[in-house]
């Protein structure tokens, strides 16, 4: 597939707006830096949300929806924030806690996440933003940038835990309609 294609929003009226499901290859690719904040950002960032809250999830990044950009929604319960270009600057603390991801239906794995993170990244207007998050907040942002840096929850297991959770997945999608 075309990187420059799977960078670029789909245009208005294709159908191909969908959350990816692993393994699909730009799942497991690092993300392109945005280099300009314009409109078509502004569109991915729209068809993300959209696409995060009709599956009723928390955070998504651009790989998720087949652009390869380092975008990342979230929503935690107090409005969507969308970074642009993120990077955690310190992290603190651990946690491990059970995850799971719309890009991996049916499957939730323990992960160990920091507790408490400093990201910095751009907000829809190009300004720089550092946020301080701790806690839950703290494993969503770090979950999304992982997917930026082509990182799936399964990459926290053994190959053979892994190779079993697909296969798992595989066969419930399978029954899906």
């Amino acid at each position: 597939m075309d990187e420059r294609r799977d960078r670029m929003p789909p245009e208005e009226g294709e159908k191909t707006a969908r959350i990816r499901v692993y393994p699909d290859p730009v799942l497991i690719r690092k993300a392109m830096p945005v280099r300009n904040i314009d409109g078509k950002t502004k569109a991915v960032v729209d068809r993300m949300s959209e696409l995060m809250y009709a599956n009723k999830g928390i955070g998504l990044a651009a790989p998720q929806v087949g652009i390869s950009s380092r975008i990342l929604i979230v929503d935690v319960g107090q409005g969507l924030r969308a970074f642009i270009n993120p990077e955690i600057l310190e992290a603190e603390g651990e946690v491990v806690l059970e995850e799971g991801c719309l890009s991996l239906p049916g499957i939730e794995v323990p992960v160990k996440r920091k507790q408490k993170v400093l990201v910095r990244g751009r907000d829809m207007d190009g300004k720089e933003v550092n946020e301080e998050v701790f806690d839950f907040q703290a494993r969503v942002y770090q979950h999304e940038i992982d997917h930026l840096n082509g990182t799936l929850i399964v990459h926290y297991l053994s190959s053979l835990k892994r190779g079993l959770l697909i296969k798992k997945m595989r066969k419930e999608l399978e029954r899906s309609p």
